[in-house]
């Protein structure tokens, strides 16, 4: 099997659709720029049925992003698949993204469908998606939730129907990685002609599960995952573009599978979705959260200061961070100050640190973090101090 996997960018269409993040069609073009340098395969720009704003953004990222394939949605139906068809007309490299739910739970509450019924409608937006595109890709929403036998004739209706492409996606993010896997596993056992398209997951966060549900697919034969930057998208998000890339880069003897991102534009690519959104990232999210690369406690810092191996499996620069953090605080210990103070080109003799440890301790009480401002005034207290010979403790 192929150990390349593709990254299928969901950003500016299943990430837009989550409250708060909405763009226009120039902040669109935006970030599909920056996607481009990223270096993503595929950039699912929108769902041009869905609005006028949509069908002009996808026909704008098609005009212009020449690199990667750009990916229009539409459901089984024919007016979707025309309306995705046109707006890609400018592309370099285009896909039409067709799907429909498969679960019982979506046959019934949603669609009001049978099996047969959604299997006879999968086929035929497939076969009709092919008329006007080489290369379709076919959803099956709520795979996840789906009877496993019929997903199997599902998926092997659709792939004779011509789809290049099958996505398998845990739309509600109710799986257990274990449990995803052998999903996949199943399929690629049961399904005779799945060696003639390639499998795709879309994982949802509502457990906090769709890396570690992406990453079990990858390991069963996935090959294709879709994805947004910092993991943006309905309800509790998508699995974290940055974070898939990362985990198989940092494990890649583990996972034995790579992509053609580039990871020095990670940091970019999320601080800009930032801006254009003015959504902030969580300071603790992974691999690209202030806090990422940051350390207050003692310990931790003085094994950085040793080594940054030690408590860090990546450099900040590997995913375009302009620096680690040592931060002060109440948990830092005197090597981080020393460092910290080295670093403002104010070295201390042994007295003086000790005079400046203990005013840091004190200040690092009374707030969150120790800033330049704070250890100016300390420095140079702890000077003073050293100077007249007054005993090392707080004012």
């Amino acid at each position: 099997m192929d150990n390349r996997l593709i990254i299928f960018d969901t950003t500016l269409r299943d990430g837009e659709q989550a409250p708060g993040f909405s763009m226009t069609i120039d902040e669109k073009l935006r970030m599909a720029r920056q996607l481009e340098k990223l270096n993503v395969d595929i950039l699912e720009a929108g769902f041009p049925i869905a609005s006028e704003g949509d069908y002009e953004a996808v026909r704008r990222v098609s005009a212009e992003i020449r690199t990667p394939v750009i990916a229009g949605l539409a459901r089984c139906v024919k007016k979707d698949i025309d309306r995705c068809a046109k707006a890609l007309e400018g592309a370099n490299k285009a896909r039409i993204h067709v799907f429909l739910a498969t679960s019982d739970i979506h046959l019934k509450y949603k669609l009001n469908k049978t099996r047969e019924e959604a299997l006879a409608g999968a086929v035929e937006g497939v076969r009709y998606a092919r008329t006007l595109c080489e290369n379709v890709e076919f959803s099956a929403e709520d795979a996840g939730r789906t009877d496993i036998d019929f997903l199997a004739k599902v998926t092997e209706a659709v792939i004779d129907a011509g789809a290049t492409t099958v996505n398998l996606p845990d739309t509600v993010g109710y799986c257990a990685p274990e449990e995803y896997g052998l999903l996949i596993k199943t399929l690629r056992s049961k399904v005779k002609n799945i060696d003639k398209a390639i499998l795709s997951t879309h994982c949802h966060n509502d457990l906090g599960l769709a890396v570690a549900n992406s990453l079990a697919g990858i390991q069963n034969g996935i090959r294709q995952v879709e994805c947004t930057i910092n993991g943006i998208g309905e309800r509790a998000g998508n699995a974290a573009l940055e974070e898939i890339v990362m985990a198989l880069q940092v494990r890649k003897q583990f996972y034995g599978v790579h992509t053609a991102i580039d990871p020095k534009e990670l940091y970019t690519s999320s601080r800009l979705l930032s801006e254009v959104t003015g959504m902030p990232v969580q300071a603790n999210k992974a691999i690209v959260g202030d806090n990422a690369f940051a350390h207050e406690a003692g310990i931790h810092q003085d094994g950085m200061l040793k080594n940054a191996i030690t408590y860090e499996i990546m450099t900040p620069a590997s995913v375009g961070v302009p620096e680690g953090k040592i931060v002060l605080g109440k948990h830092s210990g005197r090597h981080a100050l020393v460092a910290r103070c080295r670093a403002m080109g104010k070295p201390l003799s042994p007295d003086e640190l000790e005079h400046a440890y203990m005013l840091m301790t004190t200040v690092a009480d009374r707030k969150k973090k120790v800033d330049d401002q704070d250890l100016e005034e300390i420095i140079s207290a702890a000077r003073s101090r050293t100077a007249t010979g007054a005993a090392a403790g707080p004012a």
